[in-house]
């Protein structure tokens, strides 16, 4: 044996022998080499190479290969985190040093009325947006700033800071601290912005309403930031989590046609963010402009008539609705009392928000299509076609009213003392005589009425129980009471009281206005099924999106409908209506009474069309709590066909 090498290290030898490497341990401090090359030699090999043993514990090379197994799991993990879960962040803040991409908004469309009057239009303005990206990394810096920017846009700063908590995960989006702000102000920030890292001022735009009829907001809506739940769903088409998108009206239901598509700007940058130069660039299309059906000429005439109502009757809340009834166009759409839609712009102040919610006659409140009211007799038109039409009546079928009719310990009155003598159904729309439709709707003695499955039937007819696809959002449906309703909700059988009320348009049955519009209109125009609309055109890309509604086939038997619409002219000839037949144009209609619960007054009602014989505007006329339909409704009402007749019928 050649020994080349022999160095001792913590009482080990190491040993190269033939250019094996070997090691052997001494037992103790005393050990020498020569006995450490004793145990050597038992391990001697028959090559003649011998090989030195290790000492170490074999619990200390597993707890070795755990760590090292651990320490592999963990940075496969974290890279896989990183890399996987986080990619597309770090990616973007990788991409963010190198290039910034802007998301160019385009002109909102604008929104003219039937006569080419501007309803919403842009109004140009400034806007103040950070990109949390590029403020200062260092706190008493950033702090400062922040500062600074809150006390030149007069802005709290806690709203900054919960804008930058927000908007985290998006830091080289455009923020909006600030929106429309005034020309000199944003000469301030302008001159001021070239030191304030992170914050910029850039061109925008807000909306402008038209004043000339506050009741157009429940029409025309209102836009607002994007919520979290909004941009959960809009967040395929486009939008950011910074984007304002219409919250009710038009401006929401045609928002796929107002906004257009937005354009795209990417920006190389240097290290610190400064722009060097424009990489690419796409260029927005604006929105679409969209024509409504409505005549804002006579929106503000009734909107002006119904605040006279209001003042002398001292009632506060009505809707009225005019409709084509040859095609659905809505002409105008009256809700009081309404809210202005400039207010909410720019957004709209917390305690002017408030004080809208505070408001016991809901201002915010969309009633013309949200609003569910017992119909009182304008329900009755609707019950006298259905029983025609099952055969229960005919139109020379008559019933004596000699007041009322009893049934057991209960009596259902006619509204005039002493009853409307021989009544057909002519007559019985005509004077709203309650005993034909008790008779007709529930039975009595050897007739068989209608019942409470015929009535409900026939009204869904009409349209009444449900929604009838206005394009608008937040329709009700009303609502058509039942037998097996009436055990589930109320734990009682039905009566034939029940019945009763349910045939003279009261009890459990809730219409919403624009139902008894489109019902009515369907009358006027001999039968035809129609759909109410509000978009008549649309001047842009999105132009064909919209299909004009034309009004359907005859889905009502003619004969019987004309019927209906004799009586309803006999109301203004010689009925509950005559106040209207002094106007200059032929006109029919139907008056209406409508109880309410407790001892608060009645709903005033009156539906009606007009001219008689080629009706092109049916209309609709509900002063909540205003009294009777006769004395408070029907003059309205008047006033309206009288308008239309001189300015509206072109």
């Amino acid at each position: 044996m050649t020994l080349f090498k022999r160095k001792r290290k913590n009482n080990v030898f190491v040993i190269q022998d033939d250019g094996f490497l070997g090691s052997v341990s001494m037992r103790g401090e005393g050990e020498s080499v020569e006995e450490a090359f004793g145990e050597l030699s038992r391990h001697e090999g028959t090559n003649g190479r011998r090989f030195l043993g290790l000492t170490i514990q074999k619990s200390r090379f597993r707890l070795a290969a755990v760590l090292v197994a651990t320490a592999l799991v963990l940075l496969t993990g974290r890279a896989a985190f990183l890399q996987v879960v986080q990619g597309a962040y770090y990616s973007d803040l990788a991409e963010g040093n190198r290039e910034r991409t802007y998301t160019i908004v385009p002109p909102r469309g604008i929104i003219f009325d039937r006569n080419g009057e501007t309803l919403v239009r842009n109004i140009s303005t400034f806007a103040l947006t950070l990109t949390i990206a590029d403020l200062p990394r260092d706190p008493d810096e950033r702090d400062l700033l922040l500062k600074e920017v809150a006390d030149l846009a007069g802005v709290n700063r806690t709203d900054i800071d919960l804008l930058i908590s927000k908007y985290a995960s998006s830091p080289f989006d455009a923020v909006p601290v600030k929106r429309g702000i005034p020309y000199e102000s944003a000469m301030r920030l302008a001159i001021a912005s070239a030191r304030l890292p992170g914050f910029n001022l850039e061109a925008s735009s807000t909306r402008g309403y038209s004043a000339s009829a506050t009741s157009l907001s429940h029409v025309l809506g209102y836009m607002g930031s994007i919520s979290e739940e909004e941009y959960s769903v809009w967040k395929t088409e486009g939008y950011r989590r910074v984007d304002e998108i219409g919250k009710t009206g038009i401006e929401q239901s045609a928002e796929k046609i107002l906004r257009g598509t937005p354009g795209k700007q990417v920006m190389e940058v240097d290290a610190i963010g400064d722009e060097l130069s424009i990489a690419s660039k796409i260029e927005p299309v604006s929105g679409a402009n969209i024509t409504l059906t409505i005549d804002a000429a006579l929106q503000k005439f009734i909107e002006d008539r119904l605040k006279d109502v209001f003042e002398a009757t001292d009632t506060h809340r009505g809707v009225v609705i005019a409709i084509d009834p040859s095609s659905g166009a809505v002409r105008a759409m009256v809700s009081l009392p309404s809210y202005d839609s400039n207010a909410f712009a720019d957004g709209i102040d917390p305690a002017e928000y408030a004080r809208y919610l505070a408001d016991e006659n809901q201002p915010l409140f969309p009633r013309a299509i949200a609003g569910e009211f017992p119909s009182g007799s304008t329900f009755k038109p609707f019950v006298a076609y259905a029983a025609m039409n099952e055969g229960v009546v005919s139109e020379h079928t008559s019933f004596l009213s000699t007041g009322g009719i009893r049934i057991g310990e209960w009596f259902f009155p006619d509204w005039r003392a002493g009853g409307h003598g021989q009544t057909s159904v002519r007559k019985a729309l005509a004077d709203s005589v309650n005993t034909f439709f008790y008779i007709v709707g529930g039975g009595f003695q050897e007739t068989t009425g209608l019942g409470v499955e015929r009535i409900v039937k026939g009204a869904r007819e009409f349209g009444f129980g449900e929604k009838t696809g206005i394009d608008l959002p937040g329709e009700a449906d009303g609502f058509l009471p039942s037998k097996e309703w009436k055990e589930e909700a109320k734990g009682e059988r039905w009566y034939v009281g029940d019945t009763y009320h349910l045939a003279i348009g009261q009890g459990d049955l809730l219409v919403t206005p624009i139902q008894l519009a489109v019902a009515t209109a369907m009358i006027a125009n001999g039968g035809k099924e129609i759909d109410p609309y509000l978009i008549e055109a649309v001047d842009g890309p999105a132009g064909n999106s919209v299909t004009d509604s034309e009004p359907h086939e005859q889905i009502f038997d003619p004969y019987i409908v004309q019927v209906v619409r004799e009586g309803l002219r006999q109301t203004v000839t010689q009925g509950s209506g005559r106040y209207l037949h002094s106007l200059p144009i032929e006109v029919a209609g139907k008056t209406g009474t409508a109880q309410t619960p407790g001892d608060r007054p009645t709903h005033a009602w009156f539906t009606g069309f007009g001219p008689y014989q080629d009706p092109n505007l049916s209309i609709m006329v509900l002063v909540e709590e205003g009294g009777e339909g006769s004395s408070v409704a029907v003059p309205l009402a008047r006033d309206i066909f009288e308008w239309w007749h001189l300015f509206g019928d072109k």
